[in-house]
């Protein structure tokens, strides 16, 4: 399985699940479909996946998370870069890109209003789980490797400064933060 493949895995997810925008809906219809396939093509889906991880692990997006979320964590930004897998490759390629344009979705929109936290932790397990179901078995522990760059010194700042986020992530500020 390559990158294209995963996103049509879960474009095929938000198409099956009762409401595309609940992560652990996606992440449950994502097992079962990718549980359907073979066990070479679900281990390779696992680090199709954290190759996303790493490709999404930079600062602007975890001060775009800290902003939306109220603060963020090292699980929390895994768990929201979860999320923002679950919302499709277009959406995923998009944000990564700009982070501020997370304001421009109507479910971060949203979450400003009624306060929830956009995490999707269930998208972290759909290969691990997909295999389990089709195998038995664990995914093998020498199946993927992680490899997170290294994050940007520019963005070493505190993330509760509004001033500075506001100067860096101005539609999110103007969302979250007023």
């Amino acid at each position: 399985m390559n990158k294209q493949q995963f996103w049509q895995l879960i474009a095929a997810a938000r198409s099956q699940a009762l409401d595309p925008h609940a992560c652990e809906l996606v992440a449950r219809e994502a097992t079962s479909l990718l549980a359907s396939r073979p066990p070479r093509e679900i281990v390779a889906a696992q680090q199709v996946l954290w190759d996303l991880m790493a490709d999404s692990y930079t600062n602007p997006l975890w001060a775009a998370a800290y902003v939306i979320n109220g603060g963020c964590s090292d699980d929390g930004f895994d768990y929201f870069r979860g999320w923002l897998i679950a919302q499709g490759g277009e959406v995923f390629e998009r944000i990564v890109a700009d982070p501020d344009a997370l304001a421009e979705l109507p479910i971060v929109q949203a979450s400003a209003v009624d306060g929830l936290d956009l995490e999707g932790e269930d998208v972290l397990s759909i290969a691990w789980n997909a295999h389990t179901m089709a195998t038995g078995e664990q995914l093998p522990a020498d199946a993927f490797t992680i490899r997170y760059p290294q994050l940007d010194p520019a963005w070493d700042f505190d993330f509760d400064d509004h001033g500075e986020m506001t100067r860096r992530l101005p539609r999110l500020a103007a969302l979250h933060l007023e």
